[in-house]
């Protein structure tokens, strides 16, 4: 009998990236997930900006979804350390944060003085302490933080904790023994697929990661083995945006489509789990 604990599975914000925390929260639940990741502070100006403080309106609705659905906030992001004091935007988004019920505050490292960074992502883990938050650094490909080594290092020096995007994972060369040393940094792990080549040019990069990514289980990167170098009961977090698909399926369709090939491809890990334990 498998007594391995189930594998949460969550919707991140970037899948449905111009839908409303609170309408997210319903569809998620429609759709089979156990919990959502909000963005509370957007990462580019025409993105659309989603007030989550503590008293306002859409905090509000977005409680009485979860609420009414038992969907939850696992993370709420995105801040891109860029060396500029940043503190009182990441105060801000911790407060919304714990207000939603989050445990992580996800950050990608854009300054490219580690030493610095170390010490901002020491300042905001000791921030994040009486917030019930923890920074999680994402390497990203087309960032100066864009391996799990160097975060992984990085995160052992400000006491924070990392996430592995299977994307960025697949984009910087990232490999099994690299994970082996880290596997405690990591809370949650975000699937999407792709082609094995990527994009040549730093401006691919950003249109396949903000905007086109596959459907897991649908391209080339060993998903399965990538999750079965976890623990069984790390959280997955699906982070596929196509605004081509969602056009053609509607949101809820997509997400949908998203949770039955992320079922697929934890199948496929829990078998590869349970062949390497015989």
């Amino acid at each position: 009998m498998n007594t391995s604990p189930r594998r949460q599975v969550g919707l991140a914000q970037l899948s449905l990236v111009g839908t409303a925390p609170p309408a997210l929260v319903v569809i998620a639940a429609e759709a089979g997930f156990d919990f959502i990741g909000a963005r509370v502070r957007p990462v580019t100006p025409t993105e659309r900006a989603y007030d989550l403080q503590p008293g306002t309106p859409m905090l509000k609705d977005t409680l009485a979804r979860m609420r009414d659905t038992g969907v939850t906030v696992k993370d709420v992001e995105f801040l891109l350390l860029d060396g500029s004091d940043q503190r009182e935007a990441w105060l801000r988004m911790m407060a919304a944060g714990q207000a939603l019920g989050a445990s992580s505050l996800t950050v990608a490292g854009a300054d490219a003085d580690t030493s610095r960074l170390a010490d901002t992502l020491a300042r905001m883990t000791e921030d994040g302490r009486g917030f019930g938050i923890v920074p999680t650094l994402e390497p990203i490909s087309y960032q100066p933080v864009r391996s799990i080594p160097a975060a992984a290092e990085l995160a052992h020096k400000a006491g924070c904790k990392i996430v592995v995007d299977a994307l960025h994972f697949t984009r910087f060369g990232g490999t099994p023994e690299q994970l082996a040393g880290s596997l405690e940094l990591v809370p949650l792990l975000q699937l999407c697929d792709g082609p094995a080549a990527g994009p040549v040019s730093r401006e691919g990069l950003v249109t396949e990661s903000r905007s086109e990514r596959g459907v897991p289980g649908e391209g080339e990167f060993d998903l399965a083995a990538l999750v079965a170098a976890f623990p069984a009961g790390t959280p997955v977090s699906v982070e596929t945006p196509s605004d081509r698909r969602v056009s053609q399926h509607g949101e809820l369709g997509w997400a949908r489509t998203l949770k039955a090939a992320s079922d697929a491809v934890l199948q496929a890990a829990d078998n590869l789990q349970e062949a390497g334990a015989k």
